[in-house]
């Protein structure tokens, strides 16, 4: 993380943009703004910014298409902006990998506090300083980064928090709400349950054959899931 965290604001609305930048600058962060979601990539692909505060509604390319490309190419924390308060682009968001979102109109002094806290969540704070090991596993919240046998795994924030976050807590059975609650830091209704899922699946499709390392995390049918060490 840069000494002055770099924000990406993607938004065609000039009057929200402006706003958004001055705020953010005030609060010392450096701010470039685009109002086009294809040219929001190609300066993404050019120098990624510490963190992509992303408007739905674009025009070029959607904000959820600009999301789906910027995670099959990187891990940097993304903030959905969207006019429509409705549950459906929420969890579509939250499926696709978005680490927040942010319903307009919205309070600039929320607006930044939402983006203090996702980049302090991915690795912009000093308050956390751990990592966790397990046979073939290593989370680091120093470097926000994840290693499985050896070689360093791309996971976007919240897979790993999700991930971090089980593993702490290995033998305990949390549920989706109490998941989306406790990881994602809000819970939206029934649909956002699958939110979960989507990213379980994630992370154990990046970290196969995991069982012979005696640990796995686990469905727990009709409850939710569970980091799980087998004592040899």
């Amino acid at each position: 993380m840069k000494d002055k965290p770099d924000i990406l604001v993607v938004d065609d609305d000039p009057g929200i943009a402006q706003l958004v930048k001055i705020y953010l600058e005030k609060e010392g962060f450096t701010v470039r703004l685009s109002d086009r979601g294809d040219e929001a990539l190609a300066e993404f692909r050019r120098n990624p910014p510490d963190l992509m505060l992303l408007d739905v509604m674009l025009p070029g390319v959607d904000g959820m298409e600009v999301l789906k490309a910027v995670r099959r190419t990187g891990s940097i924390p993304v903030i959905m902006l969207t006019a429509r308060d409705e549950t459906f682009d929420k969890v579509l968001g939250l499926e696709l990998g978005a680490d927040d979102y942010i319903t307009k109109p919205f309070d600039p002094k929320e607006m930044v506090a939402r983006v203090k806290a996702v980049l302090r969540r991915s690795g912009g704070g000093e308050e956390e300083h751990r990592t966790l090991s397990f046979p073939g596993l290593t989370i680091s919240l120093d470097e926000y980064e994840v290693y499985y046998e050896g070689r360093r795994v791309d996971m976007p924030p919240k897979e790993l928090e999700l991930l971090c976050f089980l593993a702490e807590h290995a033998g305990h059975v949390f549920t989706r709400d109490e998941l989306l609650e406790r990881v994602w830091g809000f819970s939206v209704r029934v649909e956002s349950t699958r939110t979960v899922d989507v990213h379980i699946k994630r992370i154990r499709e990046k970290l196969p054959g995991r069982e012979k390392y005696g640990w796995d995390i686990v469905t727990v049918w009709t409850v939710g899931y569970k980091f799980e060490v087998v004592t040899p």
